[in-house]
Formats: C-alpha cells, sequence, structure tokens
C-alpha cells in the first residue's frame, strides 16, 4: 500500500524540478540574446558615423590657386596712339569694340587701313586685339592652367587655318609668361596676304594679336619680318595694359564658375583672307573688312582707268 504512494511522491518531485529549472534556462538565454542585440546595434551604429564622416571628407572641393588678374582693360585702348599710327596708319577711327557678353572675361578690338595711292597701288593693313580673362574655378582648375588650356588652342587654331601657305611657328621671349608666333601667306584672289597671330598669356589671361597686310593694285606685299616684329609691339604693350588695369591688387574670384562661351574664343581671321572666325567678335570685324575690299575695288578701278 505505500509503495504506490512513494512512487507518487517521487514522480511529482521529479515534475517540480523540471519545472523549476525551466525559468533559468530562459532567462539565461534572454541576457544572451538582449548582449548580442547591444553589441550589434553599437556596431552598426559606429559604421555609420564613420561612413558619414568619410563622405563629408570625400565631398570637400579642393583649394584652387586664387587668379592673378580681376579686370581687363579696355581693348580698343590698350595700343598707344603712336603704336596705331605705325601698324594702321590711315584708320579713319579709334577702333571697333566686339560684340562680347561679358567684357569682365573677354573683348576686342580691330582697326583697319588703306593707302589708296591711286595707279600707284595700295597698302592694306589690319590689326585686330582680342583679351581672354580666366577666374579660378574648383571643378576646372586654376586661372592660370585654363588660360595656358586657352593659349594652346589659340596657336593650334592659327596654325590651322584654311588655306595658310607657309606657315611658320616660332616661340617668343621676353612677352608675358608664354608667347608664340605663328606667321603664314594666304593668297586672296591674286593679292597675298601676310598674316601674323601673336599669342601671349599673362597669368590667367591670353592676349591674341592678329596683324596682316598686302600690297594691291600692283604694290609689292609688305615684308613679313616688318609685320612681326609690328605684332610682337602690340602685343607686347597690350600685356603691359592688363597688368596696369590690375594695379593696386585687384584679384580674381576663386570658384566663380565661369566658363568661355563661343566668344572666348578669337581665331586668326585676318581680314581680307576670310577665314571661317565663328565668334561674334569676328563676325563684326568681317563686316569691317567687306567695307574695306570695297575700298579696294574702287582703287583697283582707279588704277586701271
Amino acid at each position: 500500500m505505500h509503495r504506490p504512494a512513494q512512487r507518487q511522491r517521487q514522480r511529482l518531485s521529479r515534475i517540480l524540478v523540471s519545472a523549476a529549472a525551466v525559468p533559468v534556462i530562459l532567462v539565461a538565454s534572454g541576457c544572451s540574446s538582449d548582449s548580442d542585440s547591444g553589441s550589434d546595434g553599437a556596431k552598426k551604429e559606429a559604421g555609420a558615423t564613420a561612413s558619414a564622416s568619410k563622405k563629408a571628407g570625400g565631398d570637400k572641393a579642393p583649394a584652387v590657386e586664387e587668379a592673378a588678374y580681376g579686370k581687363l582693360p579696355e581693348p580698343c585702348k590698350v595700343l598707344s596712339k603712336k603704336t596705331l599710327q605705325d601698324l594702321v596708319p590711315e584708320a579713319e577711327d579709334k577702333g571697333k569694340a566686339g560684340t562680347s557678353t561679358d567684357t569682365a572675361l573677354r573683348g576686342s578690338c580691330s582697326w583697319d587701313s588703306l593707302d589708296n595711292n591711286g595707279v600707284d597701288g595700295s597698302q592694306f593693313r589690319w590689326l585686330r586685339v582680342s583679351l581672354m580673362r580666366f577666374d579660378s574655378d574648383a571643378s576646372l582648375g586654376s586661372g592660370a592652367k585654363r588660360a595656358q588650356e586657352s593659349f594652346a588652342k589659340q596657336v593650334a587654331d592659327a596654325q590651322a587655318t584654311k588655306d595658310a601657305k607657309s606657315v611658320k611657328t616660332e616661340p617668343v621671349q621676353g612677352v608675358g609668361e608664354q608667347a608664340t608666333l605663328v606667321r603664314y601667306d594666304l593668297k586672296k584672289d591674286k593679292d597675298t596676304f601676310k598674316q601674323q597671330t601673336f599669342v601671349t598669356r599673362v597669368e590667367n589671361a591670353v592676349i591674341t594679336v592678329d596683324y596682316n597686310g598686302a600690297g594691291l593694285a600692283g604694290e609689292k606685299s609688305p615684308d613679313a619680318g616688318v609685320l612681326s616684329k609690328a605684332a610682337q609691339k602690340a602685343a607686347k604693350e597690350a600685356a603691359a595694359a592688363v597688368v596696369s588695369a590690375n594695379e593696386g591688387g585687384a584679384k580674381a574670384p576663386s570658384g566663380s564658375g565661369d566658363k568661355p562661351k563661343s566668344d572666348d574664343k578669337p581665331k586668326s581671321d585676318a581680314d581680307a583672307k576670310k577665314t571661317d572666325a565663328k565668334s561674334d567678335d569676328a563676325k563684326s570685324d568681317d563686316a569691317k573688312s567687306d567695307d574695306a575690299k570695297s575700298d579696294t575695288s574702287k582703287s583697283k578701278s582707279t588704277s586701271k582707268s
């Protein structure tokens, strides 16, 4: 009689012991889960912070060197009266300004001269001075670097002039930081035009002088060497005018983002030689060229009579 009761008590005791052990296991498991969760959260938060910090550092734009010059002189006033008298002696006005959309960054001025000697022929001269200035920009580079690129392009454009003959290129010392003379012959009708394109860079500004001459209606062609020296003189004078205009500490703004527009690219469009100049400045000069050619035709008619 006592054995069943004893067995029952033993079985009940085992059940109670097992039931007591379950909460202990659950509590231990819960603590372990909470600990791992906290560790993962901390890792994620630390990773997010590091990523944000890295991204912030990567987005920071690198500093660029400040441009030296912040403005340009008036293109029609960069040459002295004496220089104009030497290069375009019969010019009837003070120069024709190009139609630039932003004179703070670019501009040009042109003059033409026709010395009509009747039956003895005529001497024609055409001169243009083009100025460009480049600001420093974080995405495009320093003003000086951008000017170097423009300088190289102006030289290349002159060398690639359509129908140019006997093209010669030579670096020139003593004018700005960089200077190159490109000269060639261009025949129009029966007349040969001697073209000189002198390109120079002063810090973040580029000056291009286009100068050509021709003997018309039987007059002999001008000496190319004399024209080259005259073009160099004009370029040196224009470069000095850029420096003078910025005396007093005028600096160009950094990071302005200004980019050269279509009329930033003055080409060696020697008036009567009819090159394919596409800038607005060149278009206005072409109109002037047509007037000069009209005068030339009249002079030829006079010589024939």
